[in-house]
C-alpha cells in the first residue's frame, strides 16, 4: 500500500546525532520550516547506545549547549568532561610512574561526555516538541534528485510493510556510514589516512583514579576525579580511550595504526583483553573482574575517509558521518556536524531568501575541505609518535592551539559564514594552514630521534597562563576588527610556538633538519607575542 503523496520543506535522512540537531538547528531559525526526520532505528534507543562519538570538544560542546539552548540537559543528563588526558603507560602497571598529560583543574569552555542513547533520544523527543515530525522505523528505498531548482527532490520510504512516498525541497543525508548520496552520486573518496579501531562499554564505571594508592597522585587534580576524562593510553601506534557514561557505563576503544597492531590481533572482546594484557596491563587487570558486564562489541576497519563534496546548489547536503570522517582521537566529530549544519542552515536561509545559492554552496564547500584536510595533518602517519613521552605532549599544546586559536574562535565569534571578513583574513587562514602541516612533519622526525623519556610527572596545561587564557578567550565576544586582530594574533601565536618547537627539538638534536618548518619560518619573521613574553609556552624540558 503506498500512502498520498506529501511535499515537505526539508527531508532528512537519519535521525541521530547529526540529523536532529539540524533539525533542531533548523527550526530554531525558521519557525514555520517543515521538516521530516526518517530514522531507520526504532525508537527509543537504548542507553549505551551501540555507537561511537562519546566525547566532545569545545566546538561541538557549544554547538549542543548554546547555539542550540540544550544547556539544561547537558548539565542535568550528560557529564561534564575534565578535559583530554593522556598516560605512556605501556606495558606498565604503575600509573603514577609514568608521565601524566592534563589539566589539574577545570579550563572555562566547557565539554561533555555523552551518552548517545541518552541523547539521541531526548533529542527525538525535542524536535518532536519543535514541531519536526519524527518517523523511526523508517527504511528509505529510493533516492530521484531534483534536475533543476524548480523541481522538488522524491523520496521513497517504507514502515511496517507500508510505502510512503514524499517530495522535499532540500534533501540531506544524516544517515552515517550508509551514506546514501554519497553512494548515489559517486562522492566517496579515500584519504591517506589508515587506521582500524575496536570498542565496547561494560556497565561499570573504570575509576582511573583508583589505579594508585599514592595521595600526592591523586591530590594533583581537583577534583579528583580523572575518570570523569576522556583517559588516554597511549603507546607507538596506538591509544586507548576511556570515557564515562551518565548512564553508568564506561565505553573502552582501541585505535591503531595497522602496521604496528593489525587488526586481527584485537577485532573480539577475548582478543582485545589479551592484547590489554600485553600492552595496557593495568586496564586489563581493572576489566578481567568485569567480563560479565560486557555489553556490546564492535569495530572498524580503516574508518578514515573523504567525500567529494557535502553541500550542493541543487538544494541536497550530506551532515555528519554520511560525509566524512577524521578520527575519535580528539573527537572531532560533532564540531564537524556542528559546522556541517551551520553552513546547511545558513544555505536553506538564503534558498528561502531566493537567492541563487551555487557560488555560496562551492564556498562553503571548499571552506568546510579546507578544515577537514587541516585537521586529517593531526592523525596522517602521526600514531608512531603517540607512543613518545617527549613529543607526544609538544604535539598537544601545538594541537591545541591550532584548534582554540583558530577554528573554534571562527565558531565561537559565529564568522563560520562570514564570507567577507573571512575573506580579508585569507592570507592568515593560509598561513596557520601551511605552517600547521610543517609542524606536523616536523613532529614526527622529531619522534624518530626522540630519547622519549618517560619521567614520572605531570605536564599541567592549566599551569601555562597563555593556555588556559586562550581556552578563556573563546567566551569573549568580538566586533569584526577585534576579531580580525584576535585571528592576526593567533597566527603570530602559532608562528611563535613554531620557532619554540623547532628551538626545544634542536636543542637535544642539532642535527635534526628543520625541513619544510625551517622554510615556511623563513618566509615571515615570527613578531612578537604576549605570550612569548613568557620564558616559554612549551612545558619545561626534563
Amino acid at each position: 500500500m503506498t500512502a498520498i503523496l506529501h511535499q515537505h520543506d526539508v527531508v532528512i535522512m537519519g535521525g541521530g546525532l547529526a540529523g536532529l540537531t539540524l533539525a533542531l538547528q533548523l527550526k530554531q531559525r525558521f519557525a514555520d520550516i517543515d521538516i521530516v526526520v526518517l530514522e531507520r532505528r526504532a525508537h527509543p534507543v537504548p542507553h549505551a547506545t551501540h555507537k561511537v562519538g562519546e566525547s566532545s570538544v569545545e566546538i561541538g560542546a557549544h554547538y549542543f549547549d548554546t547555539v542550540l539552548g540544550l544547556q539544561p540537559h547537558m548539565h542535568g543528563a550528560q557529564l561534564r568532561k575534565f578535559g583530554f588526558r593522556f598516560f605512556f603507560s605501556e606495558g606498565r602497571r604503575d600509573i603514577d610512574q609514568v608521565m601524566e598529560i592534563g589539566a589539574s583543574r577545570y579550563l572555562s569552555v566547557p565539554s561533555y561526555q555523552i551518552d548517545r542513547g541518552i541523547f539521541e533520544n531526548y533529542l527525538a523527543e525535542e524536535a518532536a516538541r519543535n514541531g519536526v515530525r519524527f518517523v523511526d522505523s523508517a527504511m528509505v528505498r529510493v533516492i530521484e534528485l531534483a534536475d533543476d531548482a524548480r523541481q522538488p527532490h522524491r523520496i521513497e520510504w517504507s514502515q511496517d510493510g507500508g510505502t510512503h512516498i514524499v517530495h522535499a525541497r532540500w534533501l540531506i543525508d544524516a544517515c552515517g556510514r550508509a551514506g546514501m548520496l554519497k553512494r548515489k552520486l559517486g562522492l566517496a573518496q579515500p584519504n591517506a589516512h589508515h587506521c582500524n579501531a575496536v570498542w565496547f562499554r561494560v556497565s561499570e564505571r573504570i575509576t582511573i583514579d583508583d589505579w594508585s594508592d599514592d595521595p600526592a597522585w591523586r591530590a594533583r587534580c581537583e577534583p579528583r576525579a580523572r575518570w570523569l576524562s576522556t583517559n588516554h593510553l597511549v603507546g607507538a601506534g596506538y591509544w586507548v580511550w576511556l570515557i564515562p557514561l551518565a548512564s553508568g557505563s564506561h565505553s573502552v576503544g582501541i585505535v591503531a595504526d595497522p602496521r604496528l597492531h593489525p587488526l586481527d590481533t584485537m577485532d573480539t572482546f577475548d582478543k582485545a583483553m589479551q592484547w590489554f594484557r600485553t600492552w595496557q596491563p593495568r586496564l586489563y587487570d581493572d576489566l578481567d573482574g568485569k567480563r560479565h558486564l560486557l555489553q556490546d562489541f564492535a569495530f572498524f576497519r580503516d574508518f578514515s575517509y573523504g567525500c567529494k563534496q557535502v553541500f550542493s546548489g541543487q538544494r541536497w547536503a550530506l551532515t555528519g558521518e554520511a560525509g566524512l570522517f577524521l578520527d575519535p582521537f580528539y573527537s572531532p566529530g560533532s564540531d564537524f556536524i556542528a559546522v556541517g549544519n551551520t553552513y546547511i542552515t545558513d544555505l536553506i536561509a538564503h534558498d528561502r531568501a531566493g537567492h541563487a545559492l551555487e557560488a555560496r554552496a562551492q564556498l562553503y564547500d571548499q571552506i568546510y575541505h579546507s578544515f577537514y584536510e587541516s585537521t586529517l595533518a593531526l592523525y596522517t602517519d602521526q600514531y608512531q609518535l603517540f607512543g613518545d613521552p617527549e613529543v607526544l605532549p609538544i604535539k598537544v599544546i601545538w594541537d591545541y592551539t591550532y584548534y582554540w586559536g583558530v577554528l573554534s574562535q571562527i565558531f565561537f565569534q559565529q564568522r563560520l559564514t562570514d564570507l567577507a571578513v573571512l575573506g580579508s583574513l585569507r592570507e592568515e587562514l593560509q598561513d596557520c594552514q601551511r605552517l600547521n602541516f610543517a609542524v606536523q612533519d616536523f613532529l614526527r622526525a622529531w619522534s624518530g630521534v626522540s630519547r622519549r623519556r618517560n619521567r614520572p610527572v605531570m605536564l599541567d596545561q592549566a599551569a601555562l597562563p597563555w593556555f588556559a587564557e586562550l581556552n578563556r578567550s573563546l567566551n569573549d565576544r568580538l566586533d569584526d576588527d577585534a576579531f580580525k586582530a584576535r585571528m592576526r594574533a593567533s597566527a603570530e601565536r602559532l608562528r611563535a610556538l613554531a620557532v619554540e618547537i623547532l628551538e626545544r627539538a634542536r636543542h637535544d638534536n642539532p642535527t635534526l633538519a628543520a625541513g619544510e618548518l625551517g622554510a615556511v619560518l623563513a618566509e615571515k619573521a615570527a613578531q612578537p607575542h604576549p605570550d612569548a613574553q613568557r620564558e616559554t609556552m612549551l612545558f619545561e624540558p626534563g
